[in-house]
């Protein structure tokens, strides 16, 4: 079986990433996205919770039991030594289920949404890099106004991400998201049709070669 074409999907906090995946999911391309399964392995009773815990102490749990993971995410950005040692907890981990995933893939390409896939070098693992763009003051409101967190704080983050710049530099394909929604559905179907031929052209070449 040929093995499906890697499409890397990253972007800027705020920038719309989730809602591009939804579109793709819509029109049965497989998807896999990376944040959702460290929100899940590090739910109470997983194995890298416990790491996480040991790591940050009793202070990264809410009330109920589970990570308060506003508050990770403020240690983590305070003492840049912690923010390695929580990705090396997490990181294997999702590869690992990542790479059970498109084992399972059987599409001509999928998408693999990854926050971070440039700052971890992850581009070198992908067939191509889709870049979500928008613009800083529009990211700004999305996130604080999403996860009810300061306008300072947001900004913070998006610093701490790699450049905008370095960002649409690596990028083999860019959507840019800045609120018009039908231009956004339509720049994902006409990817999809893109997607599709790139992967029949790089399956092609693999069986002559």
């Amino acid at each position: 079986m040929n093995q499906p074409m890697r499409v890397g999907l990253t972007g800027g906090i705020g920038s719309g990433k989730s809602t591009v995946k939804k579109y793709f999911d819509e029109l049965g391309v497989p998807t896999i996205d990376a944040d959702e399964i460290s929100q899940r392995i590090t739910q109470p009773g997983q194995p890298a919770f416990n790491e996480v815990v040991a790591l940050f102490g009793k202070e990264s749990l809410d009330e109920s039991g589970a990570l308060n993971r506003q508050r990770l995410r403020e240690l983590i950005f305070s003492v840049a030594e912690m923010k390695k040692k929580l990705e090396a907890i997490i990181h294997p981990r999702v590869r690992e289920e990542i790479e059970a995933f498109i084992d399972q893939v059987n599409y001509p390409y999928c998408v693999i949404c990854i926050p971070l896939l440039l700052e971890t070098g992850g581009q070198a693992t992908v067939d191509r890099v889709l870049v979500v763009d928008a613009p800083q003051e529009l990211q700004v409101q999305r996130v604080s106004r999403r996860d009810k967190t300061s306008e300072d704080q947001t900004r913070r983050i998006i610093h701490a991400q790699i450049s905008r710049t370095e960002r649409l530099r690596a990028a083999h394909d860019i959507i840019v998201n800045d609120g018009n929604i039908s231009y956004l559905k339509i720049r994902v179907g006409n990817l999809h049709e893109k997607y599709i031929e790139l992967s029949r052209q790089k399956n092609s070449h693999q069986r002559i070669s």
